[in-house]
C-alpha cells in the first residue's frame, strides 16, 4: 500500500545530542547516491567544475551533467570528467551537501509535524542522526525506528521547505498553540540537577559553561566565597534565561525557599524552586 518515490532514502535513526535542532545527520553513502539539480552560473562555475572533477565516487561530487539540448552525460566515465566543458545554463546533478534542505518523515504520518524540513549534515556510518528534542513531534524513539528522507528537486520546493516546513517554524503547533518540542532526557535531567539547591559549581566548570553562551563578560558574584568561590546552579541557569517573571506555586502554605517547593523567577533571575518537565 506504500508509495515508492525517487530521491528518497530510508534508514534506522539514532540520537546525536551535538546536532542542532533542525539538523539531520545523513550517512555519506546516501549523500553520494542522492542528487540535487544545480544550474551552472558564472558565480558558481568554479565550484561546479570541482564537483564534476570529483565525479560520483568522491564526496562531494556530481553524477550527471545535462546540456542545453537535454543530453545527459554520465560522470562515472573518467574521459567525460576530464574533457567536459561547462557553460552557464547547464545543469549539474550534484551529490547532497551540508546545508541542503530535505524533508524528513516518520510513519505513520498523523499530523503535519510528521514531515518537517531539516538541514543536512553529512556524517560517517549508516544511520540517520537526530537531535533528541525533535523526536517528540515524530513520536520517534531509538529502538529500531526507521525514517524517510526526501530530497527536493526544484527551487520552489526548497523555498517551501525552508520557509514553511523548517523545524524551527514548527515548534509551536497551531492545533492548541503550544510547543510540540521541548527539552527531553539528558538535557532535561541536567537542567533539573542544575536547579537543585545543593548544586554548587567551581570556577573552572563555570568558565567552561560560559563558553557556550553569548557571554557579555560579566560573571555573577559567587554565592560562597570561603574556603573557595562556588556558584549555585541557579545562578548559572539565570544566565541563559530571558528577562521574564514566572511564579509556580507547589505548596500554598509556605513561601519559604528552604524546601524549594515553589518556582520563582524575577527579571530572569532564578531565585527558588527546581525546574521539571512541566
Amino acid at each position: 500500500m506504500g508509495k515508492r518515490v525517487d530521491f528518497s532514502a530510508r534508514s534506522v535513526i539514532t540520537p546525536d545530542p551535538i546536532l542542532q535542532l533542525d539538523q539531520l545527520g545523513v550517512p555519506e553513502a546516501i549523500a553520494m547516491n542522492l542528487t540535487v539539480p544545480e544550474h551552472v552560473t558564472r558565480e558558481n562555475m568554479a565550484v561546479m567544475k570541482q564537483l564534476v572533477a570529483n565525479g560520483p565516487h568522491k564526496w562531494p561530487g556530481a553524477k550527471y551533467i545535462i546540456r542545453h539540448d537535454g543530453t545527459q552525460i554520465d560522470l562515472a566515465n573518467k574521459m567525460y570528467r576530464a574533457n567536459e566543458h561547462l557553460d552557464p545554463g547547464y545543469i549539474v546533478e550534484r551529490q547532497l551537501r551540508d546545508g541542503d534542505f530535505v524533508i524528513f518523515n516518520r510513519q505513520p504520518s498523523l499530523h503535519k509535524m510528521s514531515m518537517m524540513g531539516h538541514r543536512v549534515k553529512v556524517l560517517p556510518f549508516m544511520t540517520f542522526r537526530l537531535n533528541l528534542s525533535v523526536t517528540s513531534p515524530y513520536n520517534a524513539d531509538f529502538d529500531g525506528d526507521e525514517m524517510n528522507m526526501h530530497v527536493p528537486q526544484n527551487y520552489e520546493t526548497k523555498a517551501e521547505i525552508k520557509e514553511i516546513m523548517h523545524v524551527p517554524k514548527q515548534i509551536v503547533t497551531p492545533k492548541d498553540n503550544k510547543p510540540v518540542m521541548g527539552i527531553v532526557q539528558d538535557a532535561l535531567l541536567g537542567i533539573s540537577i542544575f536547579s537543585l539547591r545543593d548544586t554548587f559549581i567551581e570556577l573552572d566548570a563555570v568558565m567552561n559553561l560560559l563558553m557556550w553562551l553569548d557571554f557579555n563578560g560579566k560573571l555573577p558574584p559567587p554565592a560562597i566565597l570561603k574556603p573557595r568561590p562556588l556558584w549555585t546552579g541557579k545562578q548559572i541557569l539565570s544566565l541563559i534565561l530571558p528577562e521574564v517573571n514566572y511564579v509556580k506555586v507547589g505548596n500554598k502554605n509556605t513561601w519559604a525557599c528552604s524546601k524549594d517547593t515553589n518556582v520563582y523567577v524575577k527579571n530572569g533571575e532564578f531565585i527558588c524552586g527546581d525546574f521539571k518537565k512541566s
